[in-house]
Protein backbone atom coordinates (compact mmCIF):
# COMPACT_ATOMS: atom_id res chain seq x y z
CA UNK A 1 0.00 0.00 0.00
CA UNK A 2 2.59 2.15 0.69
CA UNK A 3 4.37 2.11 -2.86
CA UNK A 4 0.79 2.86 -4.52
CA UNK A 5 1.33 6.93 -3.89
CA UNK A 6 4.96 6.75 -5.20
CA UNK A 7 4.38 5.03 -8.68
CA UNK A 8 0.89 7.62 -9.04
CA UNK A 9 3.47 9.89 -8.35
CA UNK A 10 6.24 9.33 -10.85
CA UNK A 11 3.87 9.55 -14.06
CA UNK A 12 3.04 12.82 -13.62
CA UNK A 13 6.79 13.14 -12.91
CA UNK A 14 7.48 12.29 -16.03
CA UNK A 15 4.64 14.25 -17.71
CA UNK A 16 6.42 17.25 -16.40
CA UNK A 17 10.23 16.78 -18.01
CA UNK A 18 8.71 15.91 -20.99
CA UNK A 19 6.49 18.89 -21.03
CA UNK A 20 9.36 21.09 -19.95
CA UNK A 21 11.47 19.29 -22.56
CA UNK A 22 9.01 19.79 -25.05
CA UNK A 23 8.89 23.40 -24.00
CA UNK A 24 12.86 24.28 -23.91
CA UNK A 25 13.61 22.94 -27.24
CA UNK A 26 10.26 24.98 -28.62
CA UNK A 27 12.44 28.07 -27.05
CA UNK A 28 15.64 26.52 -28.53
CA UNK A 29 13.58 26.81 -32.33
CA UNK A 30 12.37 30.57 -31.54
CA UNK A 31 16.02 31.09 -30.72
CA UNK A 32 17.36 29.92 -33.71
CA UNK A 33 14.91 31.57 -35.83
CA UNK A 34 15.79 35.11 -34.26
CA UNK A 35 19.39 34.17 -34.91
CA UNK A 36 18.45 33.46 -39.07
CA UNK A 37 16.61 36.90 -38.97
CA UNK A 38 19.70 38.47 -37.79
CA UNK A 39 21.55 36.83 -39.69
CA UNK A 40 20.36 38.73 -42.83
CA UNK A 41 21.89 41.56 -42.13
CA UNK A 42 24.46 41.05 -39.02
CA UNK A 43 27.85 39.55 -38.73
CA UNK A 44 27.80 35.83 -36.93
CA UNK A 45 30.11 37.34 -34.54
CA UNK A 46 27.93 40.65 -33.48
CA UNK A 47 25.59 38.35 -32.94
CA UNK A 48 26.86 36.29 -30.57
CA UNK A 49 28.70 38.81 -28.61
CA UNK A 50 25.45 40.55 -27.69
CA UNK A 51 23.34 37.55 -27.40
CA UNK A 52 26.03 36.00 -24.66
CA UNK A 53 26.91 39.03 -23.18
CA UNK A 54 22.75 39.45 -22.62
CA UNK A 55 22.65 35.67 -21.66
CA UNK A 56 26.02 36.87 -18.71
CA UNK A 57 23.80 38.32 -16.70
CA UNK A 58 21.00 35.83 -15.69
CA UNK A 59 23.90 32.60 -15.48
CA UNK A 60 25.93 35.31 -13.06
CA UNK A 61 23.41 36.11 -10.64
CA UNK A 62 22.47 31.89 -10.69
CA UNK A 63 25.94 30.98 -9.98
CA UNK A 64 26.27 34.00 -7.83
CA UNK A 65 23.72 32.58 -5.68
CA UNK A 66 24.95 28.86 -5.61
CA UNK A 67 27.16 28.25 -2.40
CA UNK A 68 28.09 25.34 -3.98
CA UNK A 69 30.50 26.94 -5.89
CA UNK A 70 33.66 27.62 -4.44
CA UNK A 71 36.04 29.05 -6.70
CA UNK A 72 37.06 29.10 -11.04
CA UNK A 73 40.12 27.39 -10.88
CA UNK A 74 39.70 24.24 -13.41
CA UNK A 75 41.10 21.11 -12.40
CA UNK A 76 42.08 19.73 -16.14
CA UNK A 77 42.88 23.48 -17.50
CA UNK A 78 44.13 22.12 -20.73
CA UNK A 79 40.40 19.61 -21.24
CA UNK A 80 38.67 23.04 -20.16
CA UNK A 81 40.33 25.27 -22.74
CA UNK A 82 39.91 22.45 -25.29
CA UNK A 83 36.43 22.20 -24.46
CA UNK A 84 35.88 26.26 -24.48
CA UNK A 85 37.67 26.43 -27.85
CA UNK A 86 35.23 23.71 -29.13
CA UNK A 87 32.30 25.11 -27.93
CA UNK A 88 33.16 28.28 -29.78
CA UNK A 89 33.95 26.44 -32.88
CA UNK A 90 30.61 24.93 -32.65
CA UNK A 91 28.37 28.28 -31.67
CA UNK A 92 30.17 30.77 -34.79
CA UNK A 93 29.25 27.63 -37.20
CA UNK A 94 26.13 27.14 -35.94
CA UNK A 95 24.50 30.48 -35.56
CA UNK A 96 26.41 30.89 -39.20
CA UNK A 97 24.57 28.06 -40.75
CA UNK A 98 21.06 28.85 -39.35
CA UNK A 99 22.17 32.35 -41.17
CA UNK A 100 22.29 31.02 -44.60
CA UNK A 101 20.68 27.75 -44.41
CA UNK A 102 17.17 26.58 -44.24
CA UNK A 103 16.30 25.66 -40.51
CA UNK A 104 15.10 22.37 -40.89
CA UNK A 105 18.15 21.83 -43.01
CA UNK A 106 19.76 22.89 -39.98
CA UNK A 107 18.60 20.90 -37.44
CA UNK A 108 19.32 17.87 -39.69
CA UNK A 109 23.07 18.15 -39.89
CA UNK A 110 23.33 18.97 -36.07
CA UNK A 111 21.27 16.42 -35.48
CA UNK A 112 24.77 13.99 -36.26
CA UNK A 113 26.02 15.05 -32.91
CA UNK A 114 24.97 12.13 -30.74
CA UNK A 115 26.36 9.61 -33.48
CA UNK A 116 29.62 11.26 -33.41
CA UNK A 117 29.69 11.56 -29.64
CA UNK A 118 28.82 7.87 -29.99
CA UNK A 119 31.77 7.52 -32.54
CA UNK A 120 34.44 9.73 -30.49
CA UNK A 121 33.44 7.54 -27.36
CA UNK A 122 35.69 4.79 -28.76
CA UNK A 123 39.01 6.27 -28.46
CA UNK A 124 38.43 9.47 -26.03
CA UNK A 125 36.71 7.61 -23.52
CA UNK A 126 37.69 3.97 -23.93
CA UNK A 127 34.14 2.95 -24.31
CA UNK A 128 32.61 -0.28 -26.25
CA UNK A 129 30.75 0.21 -28.89
CA UNK A 130 29.00 -2.82 -30.14
CA UNK A 131 27.57 -3.56 -33.51
CA UNK A 132 24.04 -2.73 -33.18
CA UNK A 133 25.25 1.24 -32.35
CA UNK A 134 27.96 1.15 -35.40
CA UNK A 135 25.47 0.39 -37.17
CA UNK A 136 23.63 3.25 -36.24
CA UNK A 137 26.19 5.51 -36.25
CA UNK A 138 26.88 4.63 -40.17
CA UNK A 139 22.73 4.81 -40.91
CA UNK A 140 22.99 8.21 -39.33
CA UNK A 141 25.74 8.93 -41.33
CA UNK A 142 24.35 7.71 -44.59
CA UNK A 143 21.65 10.33 -43.65
CA UNK A 144 23.46 13.15 -44.25
CA UNK A 145 24.70 12.00 -47.32
CA UNK A 146 21.18 11.62 -48.19
CA UNK A 147 21.01 15.19 -47.07
CA UNK A 148 23.79 16.99 -48.66
CA UNK A 149 23.75 14.74 -51.89
CA UNK A 150 27.47 15.70 -53.34
CA UNK A 151 27.60 16.05 -56.97
CA UNK A 152 23.63 16.61 -57.27
CA UNK A 153 23.02 19.37 -54.91
CA UNK A 154 25.50 22.62 -54.68
CA UNK A 155 26.73 22.39 -51.70
CA UNK A 156 27.49 25.88 -49.62
CA UNK A 157 29.48 27.06 -46.80
CA UNK A 158 26.36 26.67 -44.41
CA UNK A 159 26.57 22.96 -45.21
CA UNK A 160 30.64 22.93 -43.89
CA UNK A 161 29.29 24.92 -41.10
CA UNK A 162 26.53 22.69 -40.14
CA UNK A 163 28.91 19.68 -39.99
CA UNK A 164 31.31 21.28 -37.96
CA UNK A 165 29.08 22.63 -35.48
CA UNK A 166 28.03 19.07 -34.87
CA UNK A 167 31.38 17.80 -34.81
CA UNK A 168 32.48 20.50 -32.31
CA UNK A 169 29.20 19.76 -30.28
CA UNK A 170 30.28 16.29 -30.51
CA UNK A 171 33.59 17.28 -28.97
CA UNK A 172 32.35 19.29 -26.41
CA UNK A 173 30.03 16.31 -25.06
CA UNK A 174 32.73 13.87 -24.89
CA UNK A 175 35.41 16.40 -22.85
CA UNK A 176 31.95 17.16 -20.42
CA UNK A 177 31.57 13.13 -19.78
CA UNK A 178 35.58 12.77 -19.00
CA UNK A 179 35.49 15.90 -16.69
CA UNK A 180 32.29 16.94 -16.13
CA UNK A 181 31.83 15.51 -12.33
CA UNK A 182 35.16 16.53 -11.31
CA UNK A 183 34.74 20.22 -12.48
CA UNK A 184 32.42 23.13 -11.06
CA UNK A 185 29.45 23.95 -13.02
CA UNK A 186 30.80 27.25 -12.72
CA UNK A 187 34.11 26.57 -14.33
CA UNK A 188 32.45 25.11 -17.47
CA UNK A 189 29.56 27.47 -18.11
CA UNK A 190 31.68 30.84 -17.64
CA UNK A 191 34.89 30.05 -19.09
CA UNK A 192 33.17 29.43 -22.63
CA UNK A 193 31.04 32.66 -22.02
CA UNK A 194 34.06 34.71 -21.18
CA UNK A 195 35.77 33.55 -23.59
CA UNK A 196 33.34 34.21 -26.18
CA UNK A 197 32.21 37.92 -25.10
CA UNK A 198 36.10 38.36 -25.37
CA UNK A 199 36.89 37.05 -28.97
CA UNK A 200 34.39 38.55 -30.55
CA UNK A 201 34.94 41.80 -29.02
CA UNK A 202 37.80 41.75 -30.25
CA UNK A 203 36.35 41.17 -34.12
CA UNK A 204 33.52 43.13 -33.26
CA UNK A 205 35.31 46.69 -34.80
CA UNK A 206 35.55 45.19 -37.73
CA UNK A 207 31.68 43.52 -38.50
CA UNK A 208 30.13 45.46 -36.40
CA UNK A 209 26.50 46.95 -38.21
CA UNK A 210 24.73 49.95 -36.21
CA UNK A 211 21.26 48.90 -35.23
CA UNK A 212 17.91 50.06 -34.56
CA UNK A 213 16.27 49.77 -30.92
CA UNK A 214 14.26 46.59 -32.27
CA UNK A 215 16.99 44.73 -33.46
CA UNK A 216 19.10 45.60 -30.76
CA UNK A 217 15.99 43.86 -28.62
CA UNK A 218 16.13 40.73 -30.98
CA UNK A 219 19.62 40.38 -29.96
CA UNK A 220 19.09 40.46 -26.49
CA UNK A 221 16.07 38.04 -26.68
CA UNK A 222 18.82 35.67 -27.96
CA UNK A 223 20.73 35.31 -25.41
CA UNK A 224 17.63 35.39 -22.96
CA UNK A 225 15.72 32.64 -24.64
CA UNK A 226 19.05 30.36 -24.53
CA UNK A 227 19.27 30.84 -20.53
CA UNK A 228 15.51 30.29 -20.48
CA UNK A 229 15.75 27.04 -22.57
CA UNK A 230 18.58 26.05 -20.53
CA UNK A 231 16.58 26.30 -17.38
CA UNK A 232 13.64 24.51 -18.89
CA UNK A 233 16.21 21.22 -19.92
CA UNK A 234 17.18 21.28 -16.18
CA UNK A 235 14.10 21.08 -15.15
CA UNK A 236 12.91 18.23 -17.64
CA UNK A 237 15.66 16.05 -16.80
CA UNK A 238 14.76 16.67 -12.87
CA UNK A 239 11.41 15.53 -13.19
CA UNK A 240 12.05 12.93 -15.78
CA UNK A 241 15.13 9.88 -17.13
CA UNK A 242 17.05 10.95 -19.65
CA UNK A 243 16.05 8.28 -21.63
CA UNK A 244 12.47 9.98 -21.77
CA UNK A 245 13.69 13.84 -22.27
CA UNK A 246 16.64 13.39 -24.68
CA UNK A 247 14.82 12.57 -27.33
CA UNK A 248 13.12 15.59 -27.38
CA UNK A 249 15.66 17.72 -28.80
CA UNK A 250 14.90 16.01 -32.25
CA UNK A 251 10.88 17.86 -31.59
CA UNK A 252 13.01 21.03 -32.94
CA UNK A 253 12.41 19.87 -36.48
CA UNK A 254 8.54 20.15 -35.72
CA UNK A 255 8.87 24.12 -35.17
CA UNK A 256 11.90 24.74 -37.62
CA UNK A 257 9.01 23.19 -40.41
CA UNK A 258 6.48 25.85 -39.88
CA UNK A 259 8.90 28.56 -38.81
CA UNK A 260 11.15 28.09 -41.95
CA UNK A 261 8.19 28.23 -44.13
CA UNK A 262 5.87 31.31 -42.79
CA UNK A 263 8.90 33.34 -41.25
CA UNK A 264 11.39 32.72 -44.43
CA UNK A 265 9.51 30.73 -47.43
CA UNK A 266 11.73 27.58 -46.68
CA UNK A 267 10.05 24.34 -48.25
CA UNK A 268 12.28 21.67 -47.34
CA UNK A 269 12.57 19.11 -50.18
CA UNK A 270 12.27 15.10 -50.04
CA UNK A 271 15.36 14.43 -49.56
CA UNK A 272 16.01 16.93 -46.17
CA UNK A 273 13.03 14.86 -45.04
CA UNK A 274 14.43 11.34 -45.78
CA UNK A 275 17.79 11.95 -44.62
CA UNK A 276 16.50 14.02 -41.56
CA UNK A 277 14.22 10.57 -40.69
CA UNK A 278 17.74 8.04 -41.17
CA UNK A 279 19.41 10.33 -38.55
CA UNK A 280 16.73 10.67 -36.11
CA UNK A 281 15.72 7.39 -35.92
CA UNK A 282 19.61 6.61 -35.80
CA UNK A 283 19.82 8.91 -32.53
CA UNK A 284 16.94 7.33 -31.12
CA UNK A 285 18.26 4.28 -31.09
CA UNK A 286 21.53 5.37 -29.70
CA UNK A 287 19.64 6.85 -26.75
CA UNK A 288 17.69 3.62 -26.22
CA UNK A 289 20.92 1.51 -26.72
CA UNK A 290 22.44 3.41 -23.96
CA UNK A 291 19.74 3.39 -21.57
CA UNK A 292 20.25 -0.33 -20.96
CA UNK A 293 22.25 -0.87 -17.69
CA UNK A 294 24.42 -3.63 -19.44
CA UNK A 295 25.47 -2.08 -22.78
CA UNK A 296 27.42 1.34 -21.75
CA UNK A 297 29.63 2.05 -19.33
CA UNK A 298 29.64 5.84 -19.97
CA UNK A 299 26.69 6.16 -21.65
CA UNK A 300 28.49 9.23 -23.53
CA UNK A 301 25.30 10.69 -25.42
CA UNK A 302 22.69 10.45 -22.72
CA UNK A 303 25.35 11.73 -20.38
CA UNK A 304 25.34 14.51 -22.29
CA UNK A 305 22.60 16.37 -21.30
CA UNK A 306 21.73 19.36 -23.82
CA UNK A 307 23.66 18.40 -27.43
CA UNK A 308 23.00 22.06 -28.10
CA UNK A 309 26.43 24.24 -27.13
CA UNK A 310 25.51 26.05 -30.39
CA UNK A 311 22.77 27.97 -28.56
CA UNK A 312 24.95 29.05 -25.45
CA UNK A 313 26.40 28.19 -21.88
CA UNK A 314 26.11 24.43 -20.87
CA UNK A 315 24.17 24.80 -17.84
CA UNK A 316 24.62 21.13 -15.99
CA UNK A 317 22.24 19.77 -13.09
CA UNK A 318 23.76 18.17 -10.67
CA UNK A 319 24.31 14.39 -10.36
CA UNK A 320 22.56 14.43 -6.94
CA UNK A 321 19.37 15.77 -9.60
CA UNK A 322 19.79 12.15 -11.38
CA UNK A 323 19.12 9.21 -8.85
CA UNK A 324 18.38 7.34 -12.35
CA UNK A 325 22.32 7.24 -13.34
Amino acid sequence: MTAMPELGAKKPASGRGAGMAMLAYGIFATHDAVIKSLGANYAVFQIIFFSVLFAFVPVMVMLLVDRAEANLRPHHPWLVLARTCTMMLSMVCAFYAFSVLPLAETYALLFATPLLITALSVPLLGETVRLRRWIAVFAGLVGVLVILRPGYTELNYGHAAALMAATGSAFSGVIVRRIGSEERSAVLILYPMLANILVMALALPWVYVPMPLTDFGLMASVGLLSTLAQLCVIGAFRAAPVALVAPFQYSQILWAVPFGFFLFGDVPDIWVAVGTSIIISSGLFVVWRESKAEVSDTAPVSSNRNARPDAGPLMRPRAADHPQH
